[in-house]
């Protein structure tokens, strides 16, 4: 596996872990529909959070939350609705962003942007 990719899969569990210390249930990770992927979807019992996982190295050019676009926030909408409805859920739904920076070999959650983004209205 590509270093990037493992990069980005041990950031998605240093990201449940911390989601979990916030005490969401993590229903799914990488959860996918057709070519379309949810990191992590949680509730907090209130809402159903889609959580969108970005890791970077110590010192990156542009803000992991940058690379989260209009394209990007479609494709995640696109499947967090498809989610919704084959899993019959009936919550609210919040978008997050969870931001890892990796130092060396750690991982540190540098934010956790609630409410990151909204679904676009078509």
């Amino acid at each position: 596996m590509a270093e990037r990719n493992e990069t980005g899969k041990k950031g998605e569990a240093v990201a449940q872990e911390f989601l979990g210390k916030k005490g969401y249930r993590i229903l799914d990770t990488n959860w996918r529909f057709h070519h379309y992927e949810l990191d992590i979807v949680a509730t907090n019992g209130e809402e159903l959070i889609v959580v969108e996982v970005k890791t970077r190295s110590e010192n990156y050019l542009l803000t992991p939350e940058s690379s989260v676009d209009g394209r990007k926030i479609r494709r995640i909408v696109t499947a967090a609705d498809a989610y919704i409805r084959m899993k019959d859920i009936d919550l609210p739904v919040r978008f997050d962003i969870v931001i890892l920076i990796k130092k060396g070999t750690d991982f540190q959650v540098e934010n956790h942007l609630e409410d990151a983004f909204y679904a676009p209205v078509r």
